[in-house]
């Protein structure tokens, strides 16, 4: 009896001893999931739809992540509301640790990459800024306008002007389409909320007009301060039945045709577009709005000028009559400033110039 009692004491030591190396051992290994990974710059990592943690974890193990999946695994028992990883690309960033790796992909903080539509643009440059953009899914590629505006459920619709333009971000799920509704969206949301507060007095009766007046704006100057100005000369010129004679929409006419330069022969060329030639505004938009262009056609400055002419430092000239107007021309037109430009900045869109 004492030899079995004594033989019962060991076995429990031992026991005991072994439940306790085991533990410290779990410990030890659970410790590595909270040490940095040693990377050297950022890494991208994709788990698919349908991806398990199992997997999950198999992979970091096999891409160098973590020493052992079994940790991970383990990790997983103890945290079960740890385990429910969502599907997308992220990024690992050196001092990350495997938790912290974990972390991202349960809160499917997914990477995300971004696309620009400028100020000024055309619907053809977005749609080729579009086709450039890295890892967006492309589904509009060789869609024809009018297909891109019946997915945007704006059968007929012509599509210039109507995307607002702003930096937007999506992730690799995402397609251009989806980029696309997002810019619509919110064109469309922020001509109704101007049109609401719009000036009274207005030249417009709808509020697409207005978004083509605002695209002339956008075109016509890149001074912030002027926008409301140019606006108001605009609107005094259609409630007097005046022509908008404005370059820009006979650029815009001319399409292909246009090589940086406006010819007498091109202003007196009829197009839809060439205010030269048509009474009142033309058919539509001729490029994206930003919110400030949009803004000044429905709040134009009140005053009496009817005439602008660029100065060559980006800024305009404003003029009451056509003879100040005539002098400001021959000032700043007929005798330009060696580093003259009609934009403040350079390589915005809305340099160009007239052959006289």
């Amino acid at each position: 009896m004492y030899v079995f009692k004594k033989l019962l004491i060991v076995f429990v030591a031992a026991v005991v001893l072994l439940a306790a190396g085991s533990g410290l051992w779990s410990w030890q290994g659970l410790q590595t999931l909270q040490q940095p990974v040693s990377l050297e710059e950022p890494v991208l990592f994709n788990v698919p739809p349908g991806t398990g943690f199992s997997q999950v974890a198999r992979r970091l193990e096999t891409e160098g992540f973590v020493s052992d999946a079994l940790w991970l695994r383990l990790y997983g028992r103890l945290n079960p509301e740890q385990t429910r990883i969502k599907a997308g690309d992220y990024e690992f960033l050196p001092g990350m640790t495997p938790l912290a790796m974990v972390e991202v992909m349960v809160e499917g903080k997914v990477k995300l990459w971004s696309v620009q539509f400028i100020e000024g643009w055309t619907f053809r440059d977005l749609r080729a800024a579009l086709a450039r953009t890295e890892r967006i899914n492309k589904v509009t590629t060789d869609w024809s306008d009018d297909q891109v505006m019946s997915a945007l459920g704006a059968e007929g619709q012509h599509p210039e002007g109507w995307f607002f333009p702003d930096t937007y971000l999506f992730s690799s799920a995402d397609t251009d389409l989806d980029v696309l509704k997002r810019a619509y969206s919110r064109m469309v949301s922020l001509l109704e909320e101007e049109w609401q507060n719009r000036s009274e007095g207005l030249p417009y009766d709808t509020p697409y007009e207005a978004l083509i007046m605002a695209s002339i704006v956008e075109r016509e100057t890149g001074v912030p301060w002027e926008r409301q100005e140019v606006a108001g000369v605009f609107v005094r010129r259609l409630q007097k039945g005046m022509r908008l004679q404005t370059d820009p929409t006979v650029i815009y006419g001319m399409g292909d045709q246009y090589q940086g330069r406006i010819r007498r022969s091109d202003l007196r060329a009829y197009t839809p577009y060439n205010t030269y030639r048509i009474d009142g505004l033309p058919p539509t938009p001729i490029a994206l709005s930003g919110r400030d262009s949009i803004h000044a056609a429905l709040h134009p400055e009140e005053g009496d000028t009817y005439y602008f002419v660029a100065r060559g430092d980006g800024s305009h000239k404003f003029s009451r009559t056509l003879a100040e107007h005539q002098q400001a021309v021959r000032e700043y037109q007929l005798n330009r400033r060696q580093d003259y430009r009609s934009s403040p900045a350079a390589g915005t869109l809305n340099e160009n110039s007239r052959e006289e």
